[in-house]
């Protein structure tokens, strides 16, 4: 592949770019539906050592919907030699944080082409507001996952891909991911953890309920989920 240039270091121009692409996420105004969310991890043998962490910042980004009126989630994961597993939709904290933690990485390739495919599934029985992926590898046909992607801009659901290092490779793929479906694509390290988590709590408050909610929550936390509110277009 010859798109291997290193991007440049993450900093604020890319955050912003992130929030830019959070604030066009299309939202349900009819005031009954609750917000839909899909959360994909990438569990084969490289993310062990961060395992833990992601868990944990997976259940407490969550923890500041429960007062929304809830947000719907449903897990899933890759790892080994094609096992692909799927949660059902849960609002339960709790539960998300135990089916996480039950999880050990094994040694295997990357399906994130599954991930998609169950993210169309899904949208096709009832409205997803958006996919997040988690990951640090890409080792599939970046055109086939391109088709993917651009079905799920078609169906309205973004994917925000989350890069953990900075594999120039994968850097590529997710881009590309995130561009076709209307998402944004993030790199993240031990460094970033805590901005890595505040992005995922906005995400999911906003899911759940729309821009007063992560008004909100912009004016208790501020910082850069003050940035997004400020870029959102108001419901």
């Amino acid at each position: 592949m010859s798109e291997k240039t290193p991007a440049p270091k993450s900093g604020n121009t890319e955050v912003d770019a992130f929030l830019n692409k959070v604030a066009a996420i299309p939202k349900d105004n009819s005031g009954a539906a609750r917000g839909r969310l899909m959360f994909a991890m990438d569990a084969t043998a490289s993310r062990q050592p961060t395992w833990d962490r992601a868990a944990n910042i997976q259940g407490e980004m969550f923890s500041a919907t429960s007062a929304l009126g809830g947000l719907d989630v449903q897990l899933s994961f890759f790892r080994g030699f094609g096992e692909f597993k799927v949660s059902h939709w849960t609002s339960n904290t709790g539960e998300l944080l135990r089916l996480m933690t039950s999880v050990n990485c094994f040694a295997g390739e990357t399906q994130i082409g599954k991930v998609l495919k169950q993210a169309l599934n899904e949208t096709r029985k009832r409205r997803v507001n958006a996919l997040v992926f988690v990951g640090d590898s890409m080792e599939e046909d970046i055109d086939g996952l391109g088709k993917l992607a651009g079905e799920l801009g078609l169906n309205g659901v973004p994917v925000f891909m989350f890069q953990e290092g900075a594999d120039p490779v994968t850097e590529f793929a997710f881009k590309e991911i995130a561009r076709l479906s209307g998402g944004a694509c993030v790199r993240f390290d031990a460094g970033s953890a805590d901005m890595l988590k505040k992005l995922l709590g906005a995400v999911a408050v906003f899911a759940a309920g729309g821009h007063r909610a992560l008004s909100d929550l912009a004016n208790r936390q501020g910082g850069a989920i003050l940035s997004l509110t400020h870029q959102l277009k108001k419901d």
